[in-house]
């Protein structure tokens, strides 16, 4: 390399870490999240925190903490999983997804057919913004004089439903029904707890299939804007970018964010609530599974486009799915950062996030 090509070689590179440090500095709070799918302990949550993650996206059962029309909610297994997350100084983004069978038949249906289903989905939803919201029972139960301190942390904005323009979690998929929903999820987080933010469920970005089993997640989305008076009835968007490569998740990311645009609605926050690549190499069965390097260099590049637009896309959080690999579907085998079992087993995916996240591996 000539003498003379080195101080604009330095320049460029200074100037580059400078303005990645610049964009670092401006992250919102409770930015780096993660949507594990194992049961979580101290050991696991202790970890997240030292490597750089700030909040955990934790699915709410509502079938299991109300087994039928006259039990009381039990909130024990919610409760664990607060108290373990606080105790890592760690923030949770809940996703209320499924109702009981005992009231819609098949948990994937949208409790909005009758007055009686959206009376109950009311009050469910009001019931756990009072518990864990910022006036939460859960808090003063736990408080300082309690003998079971644990530190407040809240829940600031809950998540209403999962994919629901994919046949998977929502049937029928449909933006109308979808609207009814979260309608009635803002009235009920209002009364349960006014500093709450409403975001609507994690499209998937491409599910690959159309109606009535599937929709694009731009198709499904302005549909939704197209229903009256439903932008006060959310806060946030959110997106499942699943996609071949950083390439694609940028595209779809772009797309969703110019539909809340063209909607003329710039105030609404993003959030990508999950994403990720699978480290094992099969993209015949499923087109993001793409190898152990792979994994890592596509979240690496993910997390720089998603963390230099933040500001433009006006993104909130990032959640990687998934904490440890699980075998429970073809795609959830290798998605993990940690490899499968009780011992920690890291991926260079692992050893990525934390250098993005300014962490620490230990």
């Amino acid at each position: 390399m000539p003498l003379r090509s080195i101080p604009v070689t330095l320049f460029a590179l200074t100037l580059a870490l400078a303005t990645a440090a610049t964009a670092h500095a401006r992250l919102p709070r409770d930015f780096f999240g993660i949507a594990p799918q194992t049961p979580l302990e101290l050991a696991d949550t202790k970890r997240m925190r030292h490597g750089g993650l700030e909040v955990i996206r934790v699915p709410v059962n509502w079938g299991a903490i109300q087994s039928s029309p006259d039990s009381p909610y039990d909130w024990s297994g919610l409760d664990s999983t607060m108290a373990l997350a606080a105790r890592s100084r760690l923030s949770v983004l809940p996703f209320i997804s499924g109702a009981p069978r005992w009231l819609v038949g098949r948990e994937i249906r949208m409790p909005v057919s009758n007055a009686r289903q959206r009376r109950t989905w009311m009050a469910f939803v009001r019931a756990a913004a009072e518990r864990y919201g910022s006036r939460g029972d859960f808090w003063r139960e736990h408080s300082p004089t309690s003998g079971d301190f644990v530190p407040r942390r809240p829940v600031k904005a809950w998540q209403i439903w999962n994919e629901p323009n994919f046949f998977y979690f929502a049937k029928p998929v449909s933006p109308g029904r979808y609207a009814r929903l979260l309608k009635a999820a803002d009235r009920a987080l209002a009364r349960g707890d006014r500093r709450a933010d409403v975001v609507i469920g994690g499209l998937f970005g491409d599910p690959g299939q159309r109606p009535p089993r599937a929709m694009d997640a731009t198709d499904f989305l302005q549909r939704l804007y197209a229903v009256r008076g439903i932008k006060r009835a959310f806060d946030g968007i959110a997106l499942h970018p699943y996609a071949a490569n950083a390439g694609v998740l940028r595209r779809l990311t772009e797309q969703l964010r110019q539909v809340a645009l063209r909607n003329r609605d710039r105030r609404a926050g993003l959030y990508v609530t999950e994403m990720g690549w699978g480290s094992q190499r099969n993209p015949q069965q499923v087109s993001f599974e793409v190898g152990r390097r792979e994994q890592a260099r596509e979240l690496r590049r993910s997390y720089v486009y998603l963390i230099r637009n933040r500001g433009r896309l006006n993104l909130k959080q990032v959640h990687w799915f998934s904490w440890k690999d699980a075998r429970y579907c073809d795609f959830c085998d290798s998605v993990g950062l940690f490899r499968e079992g009780p011992r920690f087993k890291p991926k260079p995916a692992w050893h990525a996030l934390v250098a993005v996240a300014r962490g620490r591996l230990r």
